[in-house]
């Protein structure tokens, strides 16, 4: 969900009498951009005389669920770091066991384990060594990190694609097909523990298109799970700046929807039967539409560790992708467990050839997209526990 929605009519109204009264003041914050909350990209590519540091930097920079970045970061002695869930930054509606919260932290862990292979280190891994909380995260770690030298280490080939790597939420370009070379090079991304797959025929593309399009239907014409995402929603430049996390709404047209209040925005939008919701869900369908192939990620269990493994694999994936000029768009509503998406999950499944006892942890679309920005970021600083 990109853009909030609202009573344009009634909204813009109200936005242009106040611009009228505000003078030129009002157009120049119409046209503000987020400074601080873009700053974490930049700085990922500062090099720290901690190691660690140098790491974590570019790890904050992971794909996760409503971008809540629930990670919390306790440096410990000097080659080690536990890391550990912000249990206020978890998702209990859409993501009611924690499941996509830890396939974030996998996400994270994979991109620290990259960006520390270029100072010759490897990162060792105690998943939950404190053990995990099988229906929700608790306060217990979810990993502890201990950075190794190991000599002749060569930086992963990944490594310099971290900060251009996106979350394509935007149309594909039907005319470019995925070259088969491509997702032959994509296959790399499965392991012992996650098998990657992929759309493989123009029936089974259509198949999923639909799928995912009433899926996200679903979740937006559900009340619990509609205002889960309201609540997140940060609206306009200088709102995003102070809270550089959730949904971020930028551009001039929210700009000037900031001049009425961020609050009046997320009252408006909250409605799951309004016109603005069905605008919205509309504009995702023509999205969905443009998709020339979809991947998914099935793990061969669903316990902790296949979860922490499929955001390895998943953030591979994005940056294999990134490396060869191809846009990938996680679509994970159908994959959410709570009652209201029960028989679209089963349908999911059926689609992606997901078997008895597996679980279809991740799911994409793939094509050739334009430029997309950069999500916002806490910075480091922010998720380090010094106590």
């Amino acid at each position: 969900m990109e853009e909030v929605m609202v009573n344009r009519r009634n909204l813009i109204l109200g936005v242009g009498g106040t611009l009228a009264l505000m003078g030129a003041g009002a157009a120049w914050r119409v046209t503000r951009v987020p400074q601080k909350a873009l700053q974490p990209w930049a700085q990922a590519g500062v090099t720290e005389l901690d190691p660690r540091l140098d790491a974590f930097r570019h790890a904050i920079l992971a794909p996760n669920p409503h971008n809540m970045q629930p990670w919390q970061i306790r440096l410990m002695g000097d080659d080690q770091a536990e890391i550990s869930c912000d249990l206020a930054r978890r998702l209990p509606h859409t993501d009611p066991f924690d499941r996509q919260i830890v396939i974030g932290f996998g996400c994270f862990v994979e991109l620290a384990s990259i960006a520390a292979s270029r100072r010759g280190l490897k990162i060792e891994v105690d998943a939950f060594p404190e053990g995990a909380g099988e229906e929700r995260l608790d306060a217990r770690p979810v990993a502890r990190l201990r950075f190794v030298a190991e000599p002749g280490l060569a930086a992963d080939p990944l490594a310099g694609f971290i900060r251009d790597r996106r979350s394509a939420k935007v149309p594909f370009d039907l005319a470019r097909p995925v070259p088969p070379e491509s997702l032959a090079a994509l296959q790399t991304t499965s392991s012992d523990l996650i098998r990657f797959d992929y759309s493989r025929s123009h029936n089974e593309t259509e198949a999923l298109i639909s799928m995912a399009s009433t899926a996200f239907e679903r979740e937006m014409r559900t009340p619990h799970t509609l205002r889960e995402s309201i609540d997140v929603l940060r609206v306009g430049a200088s709102e995003i700046d102070a809270n550089p996390d959730g949904i971020s709404l930028r551009g001039p047209f929210f700009e000037a929807l900031s001049v009425l209040g961020p609050d009046k925005v997320r009252d408006a939008s909250n409605d799951p039967q309004s016109a603005e919701t069905t605008r919205q869900i509309d504009r995702y369908r023509q999205i969905f539409a443009q998709t020339p192939r979809f991947v998914w990620l099935t793990g061969l269990g669903n316990s902790r560790a296949h979860q922490l493994a499929a955001g390895r694999s998943y953030l591979r994936l994005n940056l294999l992708t990134t490396r060869l000029g191809l846009g990938l768009h996680p679509v994970s509503q159908a994959l959410q467990e709570y009652p209201e998406m029960a028989p679209l999950f089963a349908e999911a499944r059926r689609l992606c050839r997901v078997e008895t006892g597996e679980t279809l942890q991740m799911l994409a679309r793939l094509g050739y997209a334009a430029p997309v920005a950069p999500t916002p970021r806490w910075p480091l600083e922010a998720k380090l526990i010094r106590a």
